[in-house]
């Protein structure tokens, strides 16, 4: 029987037969074993000691060890008008349409010293699939997510306190619901919170949140429902800004004011 003439087919891949396997060549006719090798008995090998894992480097890794979180004290008074370069813990309160965003996002950014701010919405947006929309109707899924961002806040804000950088967080805190309010800011984040109120007229608030798009665009009821329970921190010993004639710098400037009078002589709360 004739067969086609062509390269010879390559060996099988095989233990032993790829690529990169050196094979001892035999003598004897092309295609034959070779004599088989006379058997050795293995030869035991010292059994290495089991590894242990090394912490990563700081010069290789960027690795820093951060200090531990904790309870955040009171600062002590500046010796200069305003904050100064003290570490601080602020809660900035009031209803939608207040402007506690912007004006936190301003104070964080015009201070000498480092400060990050936190806002409660941007945290409970992270929430993508499954996010419970308080505008679709509150109920336990919703309750259950701003507890979650409350306390997701308060942790990020004792990391940022316990490595030195000042922290303003922002959230519609209501003064009937204590518990869940700065009872729950002062669990999370300790006692040197400061919380400070920042509550317009009602009309600028109405103002104020028709500029806004997307979730956080309330309808006019609910406005007037917040403002109105908001109303309920006059009395309650908290500072109170009223920025109805403020831009944004100028509330900036009275909030960073209150904050260096509430280090000297802080609001019981």
């Amino acid at each position: 029987m004739q067969h086609a003439v062509g390269a010879p087919l390559p060996p099988p891949q095989g233990p032993g037969n790829g690529p990169w396997t050196h094979q001892a060549q035999h003598s004897g006719h092309p295609g034959q074993a070779g004599p088989p090798p006379p058997s050795v008995a293995p030869v035991p090998q010292p059994q290495a000691p089991p590894r242990v894992p090394m912490p990563p480097s700081p010069e290789n890794t960027g690795h820093v060890q951060l200090p531990p979180g904790g309870p955040v004290p009171l600062p002590a008074p500046p010796a200069e008008p305003g904050t100064g370069a003290a570490t601080l813990a602020v809660l900035l309160i009031g209803p939608a349409g207040a402007g506690k965003t912007t004006v936190a996002k301003l104070w964080a950014g015009r201070r000498r010293v480092p400060t990050a701010h936190v806002s409660l919405d941007d945290v409970r947006e992270w929430v993508c699939s499954g996010f419970a929309d308080p505008q679709a109707g509150w109920n336990d899924h919703s309750e259950a997510q701003y507890r979650l961002a409350r306390r997701t806040c308060g942790f990020a804000a004792r990391n940022f306190l316990a490595n030195g950088i000042s922290c303003i967080l922002d959230d519609a805190v209501f003064p009937d619901r204590p518990v869940v309010g700065l009872g729950g800011w002062k669990r999370h984040v300790g006692p040197g919170l400061l919380p400070v109120v920042l509550l317009p007229g009602l009309e600028v608030v109405l103002e104020r949140n028709a500029a806004r798009s997307g979730n956080r665009r309330l309808s006019d009821e609910e406005v007037a429902r917040i403002h109105g329970r908001m109303a309920g921190w006059y009395g309650s010993g908290l500072p109170i800004i009223d920025n109805s004639t403020y831009d944004v710098e100028t509330t900036a400037r009275v909030l960073d004011d209150v904050l260096a009078r509430s280090i000297a002589s802080p609001p019981v709360w």
